[in-house]
């Protein structure tokens, strides 16, 4: 099957021909021809299967005809983060540069005057994040009224940050007659509660079976302990044919000291997580499409909606808290119909969190043993001889010089005694650090999940 099968206009075939693509996925072969018969739509799909252009190849032919008003966009696209909202846009600018289509991208980290210009100028699709749209808003600055097309994306990363009333509440806004397409990797019960409130007679489409993980992905777990962690990455990194890889963390302080030190062993690393601002993303996330850096470090920020062709590795560094984040963090390599591999740096203290895992997808992660044998010192003693008949014969010890025996003190000298250092006293029972930089990273723009337990950074 090819995309002109699908029944895509000239223009868009054309963008899509000169983007190099040639075969539909199987996410985009079932979506786009309901889509464009303007049915409602439920795609179960697991990330990387190409679900992005399954709704905004068949927006854009329903888009063409039409003509947008001030503060009232034509279709609404709901992204969990910023960085899938951004994204999205991308794909817009890829795909629809034969069609006269105006885009709006409401996310937050960056200045909302621009934002406010460009609604007033009318678009055909908007990009938001719930927090933002809602604060827009509230504010009066954007009506749904005429919105007749509404994509709801990343449905259970929706659920898991807390945006399922701000969604619900989106949902009343918008006229009742409206097509609503949803995506999610997985199916919980108030997805499908919220699917059958919002959704009219919704063709229903299953790629891959839920929270399974991707078949063209080499997964292993190295075991390792806390203090041979670094040492195992950086010999993985070397060990492998690693032509771009992203290496995950869960706290921001580690993704910091982590990219330091691969650039001090050698490697073009960069970072990206919470604390920087949205244009120092961008630019890393620039550089790393460039091939300026080869190894990027990442906090779960960046998990979900990055999509850069020839990610051929991705390492956990930690063992991530979620299982589902584990899903869409290896997903970021074996995108395409590509291979790919995923090694995952464990210690005794994961033990649960694996299992986790391995409940979620069903599938138990190969083993290869221990970091210590994965990446041996190089300043480490050599082992001893299996057999004490493979021993080396030891030269006799030399006998020691006799002590030499002090003079006798006179009374007028007084004994020398070296100064003693005073031991720092022991700091209180019970007393703890506070370092408020070591928190997990949570990068995104609403309520974080309640089982992190942090606050906004």
């Amino acid at each position: 099957m090819s995309f002109a099968d699908l029944g895509l206009s000239d223009e868009l075939l054309r963008a899509i021909d000169e983007s190099g693509y040639t075969e539909p996925t199987a996410i985009q072969a079932q979506a786009i021809p309901p889509v464009l018969m303007m049915r409602d739509l439920i795609g179960i799909a697991q990330t990387g299967t190409g679900k992005t252009a399954a709704f905004v190849l068949p927006m854009i032919d329903i888009l063409g005809n039409g003509r947008s008003r001030a503060r009232m966009p034509r279709s609404l696209i709901l992204e969990p983060t910023r960085e899938l909202a951004a994204q999205v846009a991308e794909n817009f600018e890829k795909y629809g540069k034969y069609h006269k289509l105006s885009m709006a991208l409401l996310i937050g980290g960056v200045q909302m005057g621009d934002q406010v210009k460009a609604l007033e100028k009318g678009v055909d699709v908007l990009i938001a994040t719930p927090g933002r749209l809602m604060d827009l808003f509230g504010r009066g600055k954007i009506m749904l009224n005429d919105c007749n097309l509404l994509v709801i994306d990343e449905a259970d990363r929706m659920l898991d940050m807390g945006f399922i009333p701000d969604i619900e509440d989106i949902c009343t806004k918008l006229p009742a007659n409206r097509q609503t397409l949803l995506f999610s990797a997985t199916m919980p019960g108030p997805i499908k509660k919220l699917a059958d409130k919002f959704l009219s007679n919704p063709k229903q489409i299953e790629v891959a079976r839920p929270a399974s993980t991707n078949l063209n992905i080499e997964a292993r777990l190295v075991e390792c302990t806390s203090r041979t962690k670094k040492d195992t990455l950086i010999g993985l990194l070397r060990a492998e044919d690693v032509s771009s890889a992203i290496v995950f963390s869960n706290r921001k302080t580690t993704v910091r000291d982590l990219a330091k030190d691969l650039s001090r062993a050698g490697f073009k690393s960069g970072q990206i997580q919470g604390d920087m601002d949205q244009s120092e993303r961008i630019r890393e996330l620039d550089r790393f499409k460039s091939g300026d850096i080869v190894v990027l470090v990442a906090s779960d920020v960046a998990a979900r909606g990055l999509d850069v062709k020839g990610v051929s590795h991705v390492f956990n560094y930690d063992v991530p808290w979620h299982p589902d984040d584990y899903v869409h963090r290896i997903g970021r390599t074996g995108r395409a119909g590509a291979k790919g591999k995923a090694f995952t740096l464990a210690t005794s203290d994961d033990a649960e969190a694996v299992a986790n895992i391995e409940k979620l997808t069903g599938t138990k992660i190969e083993r290869v043993g221990t970091g210590a044998k994965a990446t041996p010192r190089v300043d480490a003693a050599p082992a001893e001889p299996a057999t004490a008949n493979d021993r080396p014969k030891r030269e006799p010890r030399a006998k020691a010089d006799p002590k030499p025996v002090p003079a006798p003190r006179t009374k007028t000298e007084p004994a020398l005694r070296p100064e003693r250092t005073p031991r720092p006293a022991p700091a209180p029972r019970g007393a703890q650090r506070t370092h408020h930089d070591d928190e997990p990273d949570d990068g995104w723009n609403g309520p974080l999940p309640g089982f992190l337990g942090v606050k906004l950074g």
